[in-house]
């Protein structure tokens, strides 16, 4: 039995947006070609959204939902076995096909040691497929950290060109970025892009706050809000948001 963490993802939250937030794992998993025998990981896997897509893309194998979160675990469904471990040290049973990483490896630092990790847990001809949001200068991000009076910041997803560059030298690669623009509904309280980043970037900055400290950061962050994104007539927002890609097959 896991014990209950205070502090762990909200999957009810986060599966509000769940068709937003599925679309860039579905693009990046359209981009990854042929494999060779191997079992398919998907890590960081959550509450499971992207299991049903690998599952039909790769029929037969063994498919492993590796997270850190024992709320989402729980949710998750269809796997043929759930793992749950730290990602950044986690290492299979055996040389999967595929780690598939959506929206998940921007939590962790230390990039080049950690693409190295899991490229070298691949079979030969394996690939690893990831996708990272890149949206922390946007005002959606970078009001958090002002209203958190957060002044020395360094982004954990770096430019398209330094993962072509780490990555160049273990197979080929393919790297992009893809720019989404999606119109949030309007909501009964506050402002429709807080809801799309309080349970995600917004964590970490409200986690440890008091009730009374929380609401007052909601409702500055929301005043922020309404400049940065004004509300179309309807309530909604347009809201752009940036996520970077790469594929490798490992060499």
């Amino acid at each position: 039995m896991v014990a209950e963490n205070k502090n762990d993802w909200d999957p009810v939250s986060y599966a509000s947006f769940r068709g937003l937030r599925l679309r860039p794992a579905l693009d990046l998993l359209a981009q990854v070609g042929a494999l060779p025998d191997g079992d398919v990981i998907d890590l960081g896997c959550g509450d499971g959204a992207v299991g049903p897509a690998l599952r039909q893309r790769f029929a037969g194998r063994r498919l492993i939902g590796v997270d850190a979160s024992a709320s989402m675990l729980a949710k998750a469904q269809g796997y043929d076995a759930l793992v749950q471990a730290d990602v950044a040290t986690w290492a299979p049973e055996t040389p999967p096909a595929l780690i598939f990483s959506n929206a998940c490896l921007n939590w962790l630092s230390d990039h080049p040691a950690l693409l190295n990790h899991l490229i070298g847990k691949l079979v030969p001809g394996g690939a690893l497929a990831v996708q990272m949001p890149r949206q922390y200068a946007a005002p959606s991000h970078a009001l958090i950290r002002k209203v958190a009076g957060v002044h020395d910041f360094t982004p954990p997803v770096s430019e398209p060109q330094v993962y072509m560059r780490l990555l160049q030298g273990a197979g080929e690669v393919s790297v992009w970025e893809s720019e989404y623009l999606q119109s949030l509904a309007s909501v009964d309280h506050g402002h429709p892009v807080r809801h799309f980043t309080q349970s995600t970037v917004m964590r970490p900055y409200v986690e440890n706050l008091s009730q009374d400290a929380e609401a007052a950061f909601l409702t500055a962050y929301d005043e922020a809000l309404e400049d940065a994104y004004p509300k179309e007539n309807d309530g909604s927002v347009l809201f752009a948001f940036n996520r970077l890609f790469f594929v490798l097959r490992k060499g």
